[in-house]
């Protein structure tokens, strides 16, 4: 990309991108914690922050906060994973100084008001319960935490009702002095700016921040084989097959995404003709990929019909193992490169997806390539370079997250 970065006094990074043919900025603070820095007590912690960051500071209400983005039209929102949060608003670029004032106002005051805890805290179980009420996430938490175990990346990032029920006011805000701090925050911008004047907004808003750099616990996963299952008298059944995948910043990432494409991402993969339009057996089944700082994820989901389960998963298996033996053909490998090259073109079409990607890349550490870079990368990936990925990583122990009608035992013969 071509970005411009600044570090300011306190360890605080600003990095912009400059994109003169819109009106329109997008601003993202972006915060070095996620669940998997909770302790136990903590589970679900960042996420409930994420709200209530939301519900304002001493001087300001979240009504004030809401009303604020709204009589300028702009659009303003947060979002929590397993490793960073994210509070960004999109807006004018007349509107921008505003909007760094209200973020940084946001984030280094909150009020944490033990009225709206408690009310906010009702807004997170009601999502947890809509969560649970959606069996393909169910299916998807199951594989997470079947894959990862004991380790950090394997706790759910919304929580348990447990956790959030009891939650305190201490706890939360004791958590927030903990990890959010200057030299662990990015600011990222892209749209009609001008860096120098960005850098000036964020020093007035977050100058007078301080703290030290937060730390992480990274370490290698166990992975074995298992089921994680949760038993329903459900119409549909919900599989997520996969084992553990390449880490966030490794080298064969290119190579990874295209093998991502060939088995199950798009209407030309392998696996969404075999399984849907030749056979039938499901209406959504595609693969993905979860590539984190010292672990990942690769998977395939798959609805169908519960007696049908056991063919879909048959079929699963037996195309990783084409896979696996043979490869992919020169005429997918060019597929797949053409529909890489040409998504990630689309995407840098407008303000926000250029903000997720400098946002992202700058506080994971990920080296910032422009489109021409990354082409070229996407580019000098090899048949042997996608089959080399596919021995390595799709020979590895497998685990299995399912919601429907079977005990464990009738799903594990189809982890080998």
């Amino acid at each position: 990309m071509d970005h411009d970065l600044t570090t300011l006094p306190n360890g605080l990074r600003v990095i912009t991108e400059t994109m003169p043919s819109v009106r329109s900025i997008s601003v993202g603070c972006w915060v070095d914690t996620g669940s998997r820095d909770e302790t136990p007590t903590e589970a679900g912690c960042s996420h409930f922050l994420e709200h209530l960051l939301f519900k304002g500071s001493e001087t300001l209400s979240a009504r004030e906060i809401a009303e604020a983005f709204d009589a300028v039209g702009a659009r303003s929102n947060a979002f929590t994973s397993k490793e960073y949060t994210c509070f960004w608003a999109q807006l004018r670029d007349e509107d921008l100084p505003m909007g760094v004032g209200l973020l940084g106002e946001m984030l280094q005051r909150p009020a944490f008001r033990p009225d709206e805890i408690v009310s906010e805290a009702n807004v997170v179980l009601e999502e947890i319960n809509m969560n649970e009420d959606d069996p393909s996430d169910v299916a998807h938490d199951q594989f997470a935490r079947t894959l990862w175990g004991g380790h950090a990346l394997a706790r759910p990032v919304l929580g348990t009702r447990e956790s959030i029920t009891t939650m305190s006011r201490e706890t939360i805000e004791g958590f927030w002095q903990r990890r959010y701090h200057a030299p662990s925050v990015v600011v990222a911008a892209a749209g009609h700016l001008d860096h120098d004047e960005v850098v000036a907004m964020v020093e007035e808003h977050f100058g007078n921040w301080d703290g030290e750099v937060v730390d992480h616990d990274f370490h290698d996963a166990e992975i074995a084989p298992a089921v994680g299952i949760v038993t329903r008298d459900t119409e549909q059944a919900h599989l997520v097959i996969g084992g553990e995948g390449i880490k966030r910043g490794d080298e064969r990432r290119f190579a990874s995404g295209i093998l991502n494409h060939v088995l199950g991402s798009g209407m030309s993969s392998r696996l969404f003709r075999e399984i849907r339009e030749v056979r039938g057996l499901a209406y959504a089944v595609y693969s993905f990929r979860m590539p984190y700082a010292d672990s990942g994820a690769y998977g395939i989901y798959a609805g169908t019909t519960p007696r049908q389960a056991p063919d879909v998963l048959s079929l699963v298996r037996d195309e990783l193992a084409v896979v696996i033996e043979g490869g992919i053909t020169a005429e997918e490998l060019d597929r797949a490169k053409g529909n890489m090259q040409g998504s990630l073109a689309l995407s840098m079409e407008d303000t926000s997806s250029r903000m997720v990607g400098l946002g992202r890349h700058e506080l994971t550490g990920v080296q910032h390539l422009s489109l021409d870079e990354t082409v070229a990368r996407i580019d000098a990936v090899t048949l042997d370079d996608v089959h080399e990925v596919a021995r390595t990583v799709l020979t590895g122990p497998r685990v299995l997250g399912a919601v429907g009608p079977f005990a464990a035992a009738d799903l594990e013969p189809y982890l080998t």
